[in-house]
């Protein structure tokens, strides 16, 4: 059994929350440079070019508008450095990836580093999923399931008139990253996790005619979601019908 104790209240383990934030700055980065250069493109009526692509900086060097032409040369030395920008962060994305890894597996055995790689052993939640929960949310001491939800931001924000209660939405308050995670990874589990009791749980309120529209109920999924989760890594409890891999 892994029991939560809270990353802030332990100086000695080497806190990476920096370093998981400027990842996410750089994936960031990644999709805006990317996008820039799909936009230009398709302006010149060019479609298909893949600057993800290792040998985009090739490829780009040969592209024709529909009209034969090529590329003019100042919009051509724009994708040159946009090329050369994306590179340099697609080696500082692998950079850190590879730190977290070694980190990992340096410190198999305390309590942050096995949470990770418990979390990880769930079939849909890759290491950065896992490590981003960790970090954000897992490892710190919150007493209950109410907790974990409010401070995940997935929770509703009550609105009481009167004897009425309902409610407006998400609150605003709560961890935005943590909260924007596990939407992500309520939709992954959708996928990777068809058998398990949550994923039921979500298909029963939301299929046939009268079924709940998914994008409302996929906030439910996270929550329960996270509350499994938290579960599973203070009390070692596996929700049900979830599949687990080895993680190497």
């Amino acid at each position: 059994m892994i029991t939560g104790f809270g990353v802030h209240d332990r100086p000695d383990w080497p806190f990476t929350i920096s370093g998981m934030r400027k990842r996410e700055s750089l994936v960031g980065e990644r999709t805006r440079i990317i996008n820039r250069m799909k936009s230009a493109l398709v302006r010149l009526g060019i479609l298909g070019f893949k600057p993800q692509l290792r040998k985009a900086p090739q490829l780009v060097e040969s592209l024709r508008t529909p009209d034969d032409l090529p590329i003019p040369p100042n919009t051509l030395d724009e994708m040159r450095r946009d090329l050369a920008r994306l590179a340099l962060v697609r080696e500082q994305i692998k950079a850190i990836e590879q730190a977290r890894l070694e980190r990992l597996e340096q410190a198999r055995e305390t309590e942050p580093h096995a949470m990770v790689r418990l979390l990880a052993g769930v079939l849909g939640v890759g290491i950065e999923t896992a490590d981003m929960l960790v970090q954000e949310v897992l490892s710190r001491n919150l007493r209950d399931r109410r907790a974990v939800a409010r401070y995940a931001g997935l929770t509703g924000a009550p609105d009481k008139i009167g004897s009425k209660r309902r409610e407006k939405g998400l609150t605003k308050t709560g961890n935005p990253r943590a909260r924007r995670g596990l939407i992500q990874l309520a939709w992954r589990f959708l996928l990777f996790q068809k058998d398990s009791d949550l994923v039921q749980w979500f298909r029963d309120r939301t299929e046939g005619a009268k079924g709940a529209r998914k994008t409302k109920m996929i906030v439910a999924l996270a929550r329960k979601l996270l509350i499994a989760l938290w579960r599973m890594v203070t009390t070692g409890e596996v929700p049900r019908g979830v599949v687990l891999r080895q993680v190497v």
